[in-house]
């Protein structure tokens, strides 16, 4: 089965005024997550990090709206300023990873 990447964005932060607009997004917060079923098992990896933006007063703006439309436009953002298929190879060789583990943890019995 192919694996499936979800965007979550957890936090924008935003200057409350600046270049004549209100709610400028400076810092966007996120998750990449990627997800794979395999008989029966589910497994996972995840990307977190932040990008950081800057408006310029001139560019086009978009206000801030609590809804999912402006979701799909920060994650557009991410998406143009992102290497998303290096991070989605990231994800899928940690998946790998744990579906043919290549290491393993070895403790001490006798102590």
């Amino acid at each position: 089965m192919a694996t499936t990447y979800k965007w979550t964005i957890q936090q924008m932060d935003a200057y409350i005024k600046a270049e004549g607009e209100e709610n400028v997004i400076y810092t966007v917060h996120y998750t990449y997550t990627g997800t794979k079923e395999l008989e029966g098992v589910i497994y996972s990896g995840a990307f977190i990090s932040t990008e950081n933006y800057e408006y310029k007063q001139g560019d086009p703006f978009i206000s801030y709206e609590n809804t999912e439309a402006f979701e799909a436009v920060v994650i557009g953002w991410l998406e143009q300023s992102l290497d998303v298929q290096a991070i989605q190879e990231s994800i899928e060789l940690n998946i790998q990873s744990q579906i043919t583990p290549l290491t393993e943890e070895l403790f001490f019995t006798w102590q």
